[in-house]
């Protein structure tokens, strides 16, 4: 008999509720209200991805309006500006990410300086010289408090043909440049040092604790997980995590798994986690965002809930099946429907443009109980997309 033969069986429906519950969408506000609990929830998830999309709330918000109720936008500018207990850099995408961890970031800025990144070849040292020189003297700044640029050609389709852009980009990858304040999407750039207040940055994390980081990160935040799950994006660092998870399986911290519907891919839990297994979870009810860290991984999200994501915004019209911006609709533990929706902010009103029966909602004929509890959660999701 193989190891894998010899692995606890998680069915599906126990694979998902172990995920919500490590994704706090099990509880009606796990992480309190305010600034703290954006800080909190931040923490909790790892990362939270920002887009750039505004047909709806932006995701950012969005996926913090989700787990926590009272949610206000004014509250992650508190934690970004004021509090500064998040900041903005690279996780699988442009994210949120909790100030503690900024250590285990520091070896991705060191090499962007060293090898340079290839979205900004085109940064000369000239262009470098000119945004840091109007920082260090005249205090942050956005781009657009620089209106002397030579436009240049665009080398690829989002970049910009502002060289002094290019430049405070490159100097955010290389840690050198932090984002301290965020309107829309424009970016107040400032130096690291300066809006943490840091004499010295903090020690970077060694190759063996951004490994360690990479996979507590994902067993506290998805409950259940595998290479693909813990790596999203990040090929290169699968064969030390895979090392450290055997490691940790020798030590009996973690438990190899075999989810029902895998095949081979291979999953790992501790097993205080999969104690829980058996755990029904609460029916609350989540219009969610399609960049929400439950449906970012969309072969994650089909294997774990039947139910395959597709954002359509980039698909021509004609072969749309749920809409431009979709978003999935959890109830309980399963995902019943997608839901297109258009925020008018001109007439102060949440347009329904679809509306599509998935899954569990689907075979269930959206039953009427289950329409008026979705409803409910259509209103309050429209006040928050035209609160201030």
């Amino acid at each position: 008999m193989s190891a894998a033969d010899k692995s606890p069986f998680i069915s599906t429906i126990d694979a998902r509720r172990i995920w919500l519950r490590a994704q706090r969408l099990d509880a009606p506000a796990p992480f309190g209200a305010g600034a703290p609990a954006t800080t909190a929830a931040v923490e909790h998830l790892g990362y939270v991805q920002i887009d750039t999309i505004h047909v709806i709330e932006r995701s950012h918000h969005h996926v913090l309006w989700s787990r926590i109720p009272e949610y206000r936008r004014a509250d992650l500018r508190q934690a970004q500006s004021v509090d500064k207990s998040v900041f903005e850099y690279w996780t699988h995408a442009l994210s949120y990410v909790p100030t503690r961890d900024f250590r285990f970031f520091i070896p991705a800025m060191k090499q962007h300086k060293r090898e340079g990144h290839r979205w900004f070849a085109s940064v000369t040292p000239a262009d470098t010289r000119k945004v840091m020189t109007l920082i260090r003297r005249g205090g942050a700044l956005t781009i657009r408090d620089i209106d002397d640029d030579v436009l240049t050609e665009k080398l690829h389709l989002w970049a910009s043909r502002k060289p002094s852009k290019r430049a405070l980009q490159l100097a955010f990858y290389t840690g050198v440049l932090t984002i301290s304040e965020r309107t829309g999407m424009l970016k107040t750039y400032e130096l690291t040092s300066r809006h943490f207040g840091w004499d010295k940055p903090p020690k970077p994390a060694s190759a063996r604790e951004v490994t360690a980081y990479l996979l507590d990160r994902a067993l506290r935040a998805q409950g259940l997980v595998s290479l693909d799950s813990i790596c999203h994006l990040d090929a290169p660092n699968k064969m030390a995590v895979r090392r450290l998870i055997e490691a940790r399986v020798r030590r009996r911290e973690l438990v190899p798994v075999a989810v029902e519907g895998a095949g081979k891919q291979e999953h790992w839990a501790s097993p205080e986690t999969l104690e829980t297994a058996g755990r029904a979870v609460s029916g609350l009810v989540h219009i969610l965002s399609p960049f929400d860290p439950l449906v970012i991984q969309r072969k994650r999200t089909e294997l774990f809930f039947g139910y395959g994501h597709r954002f359509e915004a980039y698909v021509p019209k004609e072969k749309r099946l749920f809409g431009y911006f979709a978003l999935p609709v959890l109830a309980g533990d399963d995902i019943v429907a997608a839901i297109d929706l258009k925020t008018d902010r001109k007439n102060g009103r949440l347009l329904m443009q679809k509306w599509s029966w998935v899954g569990a909602g689907a075979r269930r004929g959206g039953r009427q109980d289950l329409k008026r509890r979705i409803e409910e959660q259509l209103h309050r999701f429209e006040r928050f997309q035209l609160a201030e």
